[in-house]
């Protein structure tokens, strides 16, 4: 009896081992899936990470190739958001002018039909010389009318082209004034950028960056539209008018500029933010050098874009760029650093 009631519990006891044996086998083939770094040495200390290819599909890593990039170089200018009621004003204005000039244009076509008829009439002795001197009087009044309404229209002419400049003041004195709906809608904002007087702007400047934060980062696009005929009384630099469409750049807001210098473009690359990691005030990128290894390069002249970093030395064009887990390469390989316990 007490032989069988052993039995049971030795059955019980060599399960359990053959359980644990087997979960001890799974763990150990757990272990072999799971991603691992492996680093190496350069002779001249520049720390290499190596990934297999699955370990780096794994951690999500991603590889751009660079393509060869042109880039002005950029000076800061500043500017405000300016409000177009002026503009505005000068569009109502035309309107009354037309519509003077147009019935006074009326009248005094009117006029001449009259005083023709009357010179026909008095000529073959049907009416007096004096109704005659009366149309003649009147046919005066209205061409004077007519001369002042063309003296206003001219005024106001002079006037726009002395604050706006050719293109701003075309889109104010016309009868539909559908270049101003934009700006009325909020779809755009005017802005005046002026630029420092020892800076000059490159000959074909079509857009520029903007930016009310002064982050060139988050910059918009802002379109020319002409050069301003005056310029701010707290600089001698030229004035620019600009549109843009960023909707976070209100009418009264000043902003910050990056313009296009007046130079030869440079070559090189553009790389996206997302591929820079930092390790205290110094810039990295990390290059795949081959099919499993990553080096880390510092990058020091770089110049921020709307796309990125441009970057004139440092990276060529070709060059296997990591865009995305940057960060994850620098931190594996600054632990890597730290002397493990079993080394002490």
């Amino acid at each position: 009896m007490a032989g069988l009631t052993r039995l049971p519990s030795l059955h019980r006891t060599l399960a359990l081992l053959i359980i644990g044996w087997f979960c001890l086998n799974s763990a150990i083939a757990d272990d072999d899936d799971s991603p691992t770094l492996s680093k190496t040495q350069h002779i001249n200390g520049q720390t290499v990470i190596k990934l297999d290819e699955k370990t780096q599909q794994q951690t999500g890593l991603v590889v751009t190739v660079l393509q060869p990039a042109h880039h002005h170089a950029e000076f800061l200018a500043f500017g405000k958001a300016i409000s177009v009621q002026p503009l505005l004003s000068l569009h109502h204005r035309y309107l009354a002018t037309l519509t003077d000039r147009n019935r006074a244009s009326a009248k005094f076509k009117q006029a001449e039909q009259s005083i023709q008829r009357q010179q026909d009439l008095y000529e073959h002795g049907v009416t007096a010389k004096r109704n005659l001197q009366d149309q003649q009087a009147q046919w005066q009044t209205d061409k004077a009318l007519l001369d002042a309404s063309q003296y206003q229209d001219q005024a106001l002419i002079d006037e726009a082209l002395l604050n706006w400049g050719d293109t701003l003041s075309a889109w104010a004195l016309t009868a539909h004034g559908e270049k101003l709906a934009p700006f009325l809608s909020g779809q755009q904002t005017l802005l005046q950028i002026t630029v420092p007087s020892h800076h000059n702007p490159a000959e074909n400047l079509r857009t520029i960056a903007v930016e009310v934060s002064g982050e060139r980062s988050k910059a918009q696009t802002a379109e020319l539209i002409s050069v301003a005929p005056q310029t701010d009384n707290s600089s001698q630099g030229l004035s620019y008018f600009f549109q843009t469409s960023g909707k976070t750049i209100k009418t009264g807001m000043s902003v910050s500029a990056w313009l296009p210098e007046h130079d030869k473009p440079q070559s090189g690359v553009i790389i996206p933010t997302s591929a820079v990691c930092w390790a205290g005030d110094q810039a990295y990128v990390y290059l795949k050098t081959d099919t499993d290894t990553f080096s880390r390069r510092a990058i020091s002249h770089y110049t921020p874009t709307a796309h990125g970093y441009f970057l004139s030395d440092t990276l060529k064009p070709g060059d296997t760029l990591v865009t995305t887990g940057a960060q994850m390469l620098l931190s594996e390989e600054s632990r890597g650093q730290i002397p493990s316990e079993d080394n002490d």
